[in-house]
Order: structure tokens, then C-alpha cells, then sequence
């Protein structure tokens, strides 16, 4: 039997998404085997390997995940495989686009070398840019694909709360996101203005904050780890007079602590997409990412 001219191969710990992104796709899925020595160092054995081979890693808490996954980029290639395409619904290490004090790297172009130089195509979700204008500039030397959640929030918004009132971004610079997500559901939107004092600290303002009492509110944000943007936003939501906070995530990196501090803030649902592995994980981004392979499938 001939081997097949695309599979998608994953890691352990990442098995469901990726066979769900398989099937979307209508191609087999395998997983990487990572023997752990005694002394820490590790050795991924791949599985079989295709001219195309899709590779889904998201890289949420990235330490434990680079080594494994650049050692099996050498492996795969000698395997045999001719293009490699990382879907990386997560990409680290992308906040630090610049040198801030002396002695620091510029992490954000250590990783767009690491994984640029290796894969053929990178596919990654809301990517953290900042000051980065876009993905292609992390990776000038691929074929680099950023998706907006939005779409797939917004579908699953539009089933579980389709009486919402407002959709309502974190700040400014969210706008085109939380309006894609606004128009889908019909619903007015409105954006906080934000100042950042800290890792942790911030302050919000919100114009016209009377417009929310009795309201249904979707409070939508790419990404919570600390939480101290969503918790101080979900409050003052509630102190305007929202009768519902829903809370929708792209990147849920936060701990049961900050789980807890978001509900006790007065969200009463906390929904995230898949990118990262979660226990709020409700929404799926298979056929996002499905749609954004379909080139790399024979015809």
C-alpha cells in the first residue's frame, strides 16, 4: 500500500484536537512518540511520514514542547517528509518583540528563526502581536498564516446566547475583532480603553456605562493568563447593571485562582476555543484551521 500524500501528526497530549482537525480534513492522524531519559534530555521517534506532513503543536507553556518538536523537524525531513506545515493555534514567546533593557533577548525573533527556518508554513490563531504589524514579519522567511478566532466565537455565540445585547472588547486596538464578532450576532458592540500599569494591574474606562444595566453581555479577548483585564472589566460591567456577563477566550492560559476571581467578578460563563488546552475549552477551531489547509490537499 502507498503511503498517503498528506498526514497530520501530533503529540500525546494533544491528541483530541488534532484528530478532530484530522477528520475535518479527511486524513489519518498519528502521534510522535517522546522517550524522557533519566538525565532530562528527550528523543521523539515520528510515525509515518508523508511528503506533506501537517504538524499540530500549540505552544502554550513552550518549554517542555520546543526540544521535542525541533529534534522531530530533523527526523521528520529525514523521513522523508518534503513539506512540513506547523499549525500552531498557540504561538509563544511572541510579547517580547524588542530588546527592553540591557542583557535581554528579542524572543520573538529567536522563535521566528527556530521555527521559520524549519517549516514550510506556520498557521497560528490570534497571534499576540503587539507592536508587530503581522505574522509575515515574525517569519520572513515562510509562508506564515495568522486566523482570527472571531468567526468561530462567534458561532458558537450565536447558539448559546443569541439574546446578547452588546459584545464588548477589552480595548481599542480590538475593535475589528469584536466587531466581526458583534455584526454575527446582531449586537451592539462597545470597547474599553485600557492603560496598562503593570503585569498584573491595569485600568479600564468605559463610556456610557448606564447603556449595560439589564443587558446580556459577551466580554470577548484573545488571550487571559493573569486575568486582571477580564476580572477588572467583568466588574465594572456589573457594577454598570448587567444582568449577564459571558466570557469568550481565544487563549485560555489562567489557573483554576484567576477561574474562580473571573466568576466571583460576575462572569456566570467561561467559554475558550481549543488553541490552548482548558477546562473551559468549548469551542472548537477544527474548521477553521480545516478551511485553512484545504491547499496543501491533493486535488
Amino acid at each position: 500500500m502507498s503511503s498517503p500524500p498528506v498526514i497530520l501528526h501530533a503529540f500525546a497530549d494533544e491528541a483530541q484536537p488534532a484528530r478532530t482537525l484530522a477528520i475535518a480534513l479527511g486524513i489519518d492522524c498519528k502521534l510522535v512518540d517522546v522517550h524522557a531519559f533519566p538525565d532530562g534530555e528527550v528523543l521523539p521517534t515520528v510515525p509515518e511520514t508523508a511528503p506533506t506532513t501537517i504538524v499540530y503543536r500549540s505552544l502554550a507553556r513552550p518549554n517542555d514542547k520546543l526540544v521535542p518538536l525541533l529534534l522531530a523537524c530533523d527526523a521528520w525531513r529525514r523521513a522523508g517528509a518534503r513539506r512540513l506545515i506547523l499549525v500552531a493555534p498557540y504561538l509563544c514567546y511572541l510579547r517580547q518583540d524588542a530588546v527592553f533593557s540591557p542583557g535581554q533577548p528579542n524572543s520573538q525573533q529567536v522563535i521566528g528563526d527556530l521555527l521559520g527556518d524549519r517549516f514550510d508554513h506556520i498557521i497560528t490563531v490570534d497571534a499576540h502581536l503587539h507592536r508587530t504589524p503581522s505574522i509575515a514579519a515574525v517569519f520572513p522567511q515562510t509562508t506564515a498564516t495568522d486566523l482570527s478566532a472571531a468567526p468561530a466565537i462567534a458561532a458558537w455565540l450565536t447558539q448559546t446566547l443569541p439574546d446578547a445585547d452588546f459584545v464588548v472588547g477589552p480595548d481599542v486596538e480590538s475593535e475589528p475583532w469584536v466587531r466581526q464578532v458583534a455584526t454575527a450576532l446582531n449586537a451592539d458592540y462597545r470597547l474599553f480603553t485600557k492603560k496598562r500599569l503593570g503585569d498584573d494591574e491595569v485600568r479600564l474606562s468605559l463610556e456610557d456605562a448606564s447603556a449595560f444595566s439589564g443587558r446580556t453581555v459577551a466580554l470577548v479577548d484573545d488571550i487571559c493568563s493573569s486575568g486582571g483585564t477580564l476580572i477588572k472589566a467583568a466588574q465594572m460591567l456589573k457594577a454598570a447593571g448587567a444582568r449577564e456577563i459571558v466570557a469568550c477566550i481565544t487563549h485560555a492560559l489562567f489557573d483554576s485562582t484567576v477561574e474562580q476571581r473571573l466568576r466571583a467578578a460576575g462572569v456566570s460563563a467561561i467559554a475558550s476555543t481549543d488553541a490552548v488546552p482548558h477546562a473551559t475549552n468549548v469551542i472548537t477551531l477544527a474548521a477553521l484551521l480545516a478551511d485553512a489547509l484545504r491547499a496543501e490537499l491533493p486535488r
